[in-house]
């Protein structure tokens, strides 16, 4: 069980990543966070009310404001790091933060057998090579590296706080809405900050038309981003932490999949490497 959650948490999480990447090429990054996390509230709070997920409410819920508080600011950082760029040495540094609940696992004392350990090593080394790292000729300002670093960590942090935040399928549900209101509330004040100082809210051209033309895959977005991390919680609870975060952060595979199935990108040859290293450390952690 999970094995199978936690790579779906990568699939979810993965092509969230890309339709989300696709929408801030035309709209502001900001505003698709706001945007994309509000249609998944709306959503979620009517799940909670049907589901009588109120009744969960605890102490616990503090995992998912902390969840929420983290998530915009880890998002709104990988995203500038990927304005300053090069794509090819950001993405790759970003998905290190599969080490934040790796090492969280290790603290609490799990200990994966000598083949989940095999499979760890190989499947992060995959997850890396998958971004397609630029190893030499890509001049990276301090600045990119030190935002992506903490986006990086922002990202580890979240898989780890959501793990904790409820331990119920309804408490869950709860969980996952107080996530999402958080995020709104960090987020609504970052884009209201943004356009005080000069910034915009909606697309220079096309403006608030852009915005109503992208709802539906701005819902996509939300509820794909919040899909996973219910995917994830129900992972890292049935299983080691340690194998249900390395398999959940798989994404960058996805992500590149789908840029190359959608968009016709070609994988280059590192790339392609690191899906196959991906691949293969997948099957040792499932089998381990």
């Amino acid at each position: 069980m999970t094995a199978l959650f936690a790579l779906a948490t990568s699939l979810l999480w993965g092509l969230a990543d890309f339709g989300g990447g696709l929408l801030t090429r035309r709209v502001p990054a900001l505003t698709v966070v706001v945007v994309s996390q509000t249609v998944a509230a709306l959503v979620l709070g009517v799940v909670v009310v049907a589901t009588g997920g109120w009744s969960e409410a605890g102490p616990q819920l503090w995992f998912a404001v902390a969840a929420g508080a983290v998530g915009p600011v880890a998002m709104l950082s990988f995203y500038k790091a990927l304005a300053l760029g090069p794509m090819g040495v950001v993405s790759p540094l970003g998905s290190l933060g599969v080490a934040v609940p790796v090492s969280v696992g290790l603290i609490v004392g799990e200990r994966p057998g000598l083949l989940q350990f095999a499979g760890v090593a190989v499947a992060v080394v995959g997850i890396v090579l998958a971004g397609g790292p630029e190893l030499r000729g890509a001049p990276v300002q301090r600045r990119a590296v030190a935002l992506t670093l903490v986006a990086a960590f922002g990202f580890g942090t979240v898989m780890s706080l959501i793990a904790e935040a409820s331990t119920t399928v309804s408490g869950l549900f709860l969980a996952l809405f107080v996530q999402r209101l958080t995020n709104i509330a960090v987020g609504g004040t970052a884009l209201y900050v943004s356009v005080r100082r000069g910034g915009r809210a909606l697309p220079e051209v096309g403006g608030a038309a852009v915005i109503r033309a992208s709802l539906p895959a701005l819902a996509f977005v939300g509820l794909a981003d919040v899909a996973a991390n219910g995917t994830y919680s129900i992972a890292a609870q049935h299983g080691p932490v340690t194998v249900a975060a390395v398999l959940a952060s798989l994404y960058p595979v996805v992500t590149a999949l789908a840029a190359r199935g959608v968009l016709g990108e070609r994988l280059r040859g590192v790339q392609a490497a690191g899906a196959g290293l991906a691949l293969v450390g997948t099957v040792l952690l499932a089998t381990g």
